[in-house]
């Protein structure tokens, strides 16, 4: 089925216990985009993805996934990398993913000789025959989210999939996932770390209690906050100053300011005819980190900000 949309939510409500845990969510994941949910931990989106998915209903609002209104039809089309990350301990490496596959309709056979080829590509072929107990957590995780990608899905939907690994590890994910988006599979996944989503994602939704507080492209997210300017000058003082913004930060000789809506030019004219004598000019634009801040506030930016403690190798 073709469609526009790989996912649609609109009016999406999840209450636990009379705790409202997601309220109205409206979502648009583009067919074959990288998609991200940021947002800290708490913030509604797992539960989200869980009523894409159709593991959860919601209880208001209503979802489609890769056009079905009822997503457990597309579940075959779908991979799916939960947060809490679970393999039998006691499977060897190539036959948990032939597993996994399984239980998207791949037969047993083919999965494991996709298997063999994936821990090849991926630098694991000496863990085909190895149990999962025995390999690093980043290897296992690995191994699982082969296992997610071997049925080879038209959507991925992968839940804080860069938790508990190293930098190393990150990096070969983000490859992958990019891998996935060059063959036109649809990448949603979530993160309270924003790099990734800006390295990544063509459009992202903000969510923080429970709301999305902005959903489309990054560009356009980034672009709510205005270009700053950082200005060295050798005059301390002088006709120049008049120039600057009325609420201009300085640090000794370091000025920093948003840039004037007249753009650079008048103001580089004001600076040279008032002899401020520019050593060093630069405009810096706000990275998604800043219009994270700027959407959601202080309190939950400071939460995304906590560092991942459970990094392995």
């Amino acid at each position: 089925m073709n469609v526009t949309n790989a996912i649609e939510a609109h009016g999406l409500v999840k209450e636990f216990g009379g705790f409202r845990a997601v309220d109205g969510i409206d979502l648009a994941v583009p067919a074959g985009s990288i998609f991200g949910v940021l947002g800290p931990n708490g913030a509604g989106k797992t539960t989200t993805l869980r009523m894409l998915l159709g593991i959860i209903d919601p209880d208001a609002g209503h979802r489609t996934l890769l056009g079905e209104s009822k997503p457990l039809k597309a579940a075959r089309r779908v991979g799916y990398l939960p947060e809490e990350r679970g393999l039998y301990p006691g499977m060897h490496a190539r036959e948990a993913i032939a597993f996994m596959g399984a239980l998207r309709g791949l037969p047993l056979a083919e999965g494991r000789l996709r298997a063999d080829a994936m821990l090849d590509t991926y630098g694991l072929g000496d863990a085909r025959r190895k149990p999962i107990r025995s390999l690093s957590k980043g290897m296992a995780q690995t191994v699982q989210l082969l296992g997610t990608l071997v049925h080879r899905p038209r959507l991925i939907v992968l839940d804080e999939p860069f938790s508990g690994l190293d930098a190393l590890n990150q990096a070969r994910l983000e490859g992958l996932i990019r891998e996935q988006a060059a063959d036109g599979v649809t990448v949603l996944f979530s993160t309270h770390v924003i790099a990734h989503a800006e390295r990544l994602c063509e459009r992202v939704a903000i969510i923080a209690g429970g709301k999305v507080r902005f959903e489309g492209a990054v560009e356009d997210a980034r672009n709510r906050l205005r270009p700053r300017v950082r200005l060295a000058t050798r005059a301390a003082d002088g006709p120049w100053r008049s120039a600057l913004p009325a609420d201009a930060a300085h640090d000794g000789a370091i000025w920093n300011f948003d840039l004037p809506a007249g753009g650079i030019e008048p103001l580089l004219k004001a600076l040279i005819d008032g002899g401020a004598g520019i050593e060093t000019l630069s405009i810096e634009r706000p990275g998604l980190h800043d219009a994270f801040v700027a959407i959601a506030g202080e309190a939950a930016a400071a939460q995304m900000d906590r560092p991942d403690t459970e990094a392995v190798a």
